[in-house]
């Protein structure tokens, strides 16, 4: 099952000048999911996922977010404070969803999804948050510092990863897929090439890089509402790959900002849950969704 199997719909929002926001829609259920992609993706790491969750009568909404695809690629705004803000005035001004939504998100996704939820308590009823380390928990400050994770360092350093990426972007997008990835088949070729593509673009690998730059910042903020505002109170499901450094500590991880986290383990699957299985993912975010004691 791929787009090609349902009615796929793009659309572009102007939040403010320099800021225009992609987005693709699909279904025409009454609940609405919002599908926030990670680095080095677009919204096409959820192309198995849409059509899965469009069939089971949900409206899925899945974005480019500040910086990625065809989205704009602003000097600045990168903290996830600032990119959550951008998802809220996409989903009200733009979208006109009134009632609350089921946010995922994977990856620096997760990051975004993690903020919005904080900021906009009452517009949120799910969050499902996939195989990465959140700015501010004591996991991430122990996994930042874990050589398996050796992006977060290399990414935040200005300006020398551009010059050592630039002309090499398919060679290194393929190594960095290629270290964090279980079904090798899940990354074709073709997504390669799509993803090369999107990230050669003028500014695209900058702004890319920049959402790493920002995780100080980030840690900071996320604290800062936590301290203010206490845990999530919102159904948490906190997903993870079987093969995933990441994936054992997703649950633990919640804990820290969530009352009410349930773990999801994903089989035959390491980093990119969302390509590597789609179908266990979305059936698990489906039962998380319909679990009649919710």
């Amino acid at each position: 099952m791929d787009t090609q199997d349902i009615d796929i719909r793009h659309g572009m929002a102007a939040l403010e000048p320099g800021v225009i926001l992609h987005y693709v829609t699909a279904g025409d259920g009454d609940r609405t999911i919002v599908l926030l992609h990670g680095f080095p993706q677009t919204w096409r790491e959820w192309r198995h996922v849409m059509p899965r969750l469009a069939s089971a009568g949900y409206r899925v909404v899945a974005v480019d977010y500040r910086g990625a695809g065809y989205s704009s690629r602003p000097l600045d705004g990168y903290d996830k404070h600032t990119m959550a803000s951008d998802i809220r005035r996409l989903i009200k001004d733009e979208l006109r969803i009134a009632g609350p939504i089921v946010l995922v998100g994977h990856d620096i996704g997760l990051m975004v999804a993690y903020a919005y939820s904080q900021m906009f308590r009452d517009h949120v009823s799910h969050l499902a948050v996939i195989d990465a380390p959140l700015p501010g928990t004591q996991v991430f400050d122990r996994l930042r510092a874990d050589p398996r994770v050796w992006q977060f360092a290399f990414h935040s350093v200005r300006d020398i990863p551009e010059m050592l990426i630039a002309g090499r972007e398919r060679a290194y997008l393929q190594a960095f897929f290629n270290a964090r990835l279980y079904n090798i088949a899940a990354i074709t070729d073709q997504e390669l090439d799509a993803y090369v593509s999107a990230y050669s673009a003028a500014g695209a690998l900058r702004a890319g890089l920049e959402l790493y730059r920002a995780f100080d910042r980030d840690i900071e903020d996320n604290r800062q509402w936590l301290a203010a505002h206490g845990r999530l109170t919102i159904p948490v499901l906190a997903v993870g790959g079987q093969a995933s450094t990441t994936g054992p500590l997703m649950a633990e991880m919640m804990r820290e900002v969530a009352e009410d986290v349930t773990e999801l383990r994903v089989p035959n699957a390491a980093h990119w849950i969302a390509e590597e299985n789609p179908q266990a993912l979305v059936n698990g975010l489906i039962g998380f969704l319909e679990d009649g004691s919710r």
